[in-house]
């Protein structure tokens, strides 16, 4: 049902519908325990797409955890994180290909303009250090040809 609710008011919100009763609903969810939930989600999702694009996945869960989000944006992260990493979506990508990654990509960019406010270089740190534990350093190169 959580699940369900929140990917209602994420497709509301994107189509400028009221979600103030749905978000009523939510008051009680402990996001805490949804969110231990689905940062193993995330880790499954990152093994397959890569470090870029589950940074914003890692942006959003983290800025889920915090206690200044609002249920609202929690909701919203929810859903765009259960969107994302959900093998169900409304353009699938194996029959359309780049179209069925859009739907995808339009829901984690609605979603980052409302909570980028939230994104803080704390934020961006625990990305950083979970990407990096979960794929190892990035290494670059650097002017001078030298792996830093």
């Amino acid at each position: 049902m959580l699940i369900t609710l929140c990917l209602i008011i994420l497709g509301y919100m994107i189509v400028g519908k009221d979600v103030k009763p749905w978000v009523e609903k939510l008051k009680s969810v402990d996001w805490k325990s949804k969110a231990d939930k689905v940062i193993g989600k995330i880790k499954e999702y990152a093994v397959k797409a890569g470090r870029v694009a589950v940074r914003p996945l890692l942006q959003f869960y983290y800025v889920m955890t915090d206690a200044e989000t609002t249920t609202m944006e929690k909701a919203l992260i929810y859903g765009a994180i259960i969107y994302t990493v959900s093998p169900i979506s409304i353009i699938p990508a194996a029959a359309y290909h780049i179209f069925g990654i859009l739907d995808e990509g339009a829901a984690i960019a609605f979603v980052y303009k409302k909570v980028k406010d939230k994104i803080t270089p704390a934020i961006n740190l625990k990305v950083d250090e979970t990407i990096e534990d979960w794929f190892g350093p990035d290494y670059s190169v650097s002017k001078a040809g030298y792996i830093e």
